[in-house]
């Protein structure tokens, strides 16, 4: 009886090691999994903001609002734009630059806040603005002419800052 006792709590004891060790190579082969779950975050969808430049909005050649600026200069960038960004503050947008002059068309795939979409011609003067887009909308947002540049902001920045087609920008 008393073998049948100590295998049994060998058994027992085999068992719970290998529980532990499991546990272990869990944390060792995916450390950001329970971490994540345990601070209520997910790192890998938040993006914050990296400015890259500033941005001048102008009246009759006059400064009338600045901000900063994140760029999407390549296909790659331009592609990704503020998609998954939960946030981005007042003072920023995203600058996207095309090699040439042509009919742009952006949408909200993938896009959680609601922005303001300002087009740009050649020149770097304003040619179309479309406020309060639907977020994760896969809605067509067309530029209504030939843009080279296109400018992200929070929904309302166009509005507060009296922007309006014909003002031109500055980088």
């Amino acid at each position: 009886m008393k073998n049948r006792t100590s295998l049994f709590a060998k058994i027992l004891l085999v068992a719970f090691m290998m529980g532990g060790l499991a546990y272990l190579g869990a944390l060792y082969i995916a450390p950001g999994f329970l971490g994540n779950k345990i601070s209520g975050t997910n790192s890998s969808s938040t993006v914050s903001f990296a400015k890259e430049g500033e941005l001048f909005f102008l009246k009759n050649g006059i400064k009338a609002k600045k901000i900063d600026i994140e760029i999407a200069e390549n296909e790659e960038e331009r592609n990704k734009g503020l998609m998954f960004r939960s946030y981005l503050p007042d003072t920023t947008g995203m600058l996207f630059i095309f090699e040439k002059e042509t009919p742009q068309n952006f949408w909200m795939k993938n896009t959680i806040i609601p922005l303001d979409i300002i087009y740009v011609d050649a020149e770097k003067k304003i040619i179309s603005i479309t406020k309060n887009t639907n977020p994760y909308s896969e809605e067509v947002i067309p530029s209504y002419g030939d843009a080279q540049y296109v400018i992200e902001v929070n929904t309302g920045f166009t509005e507060k800052h009296n922007i309006q087609i014909g003002d031109e920008i500055s980088f």
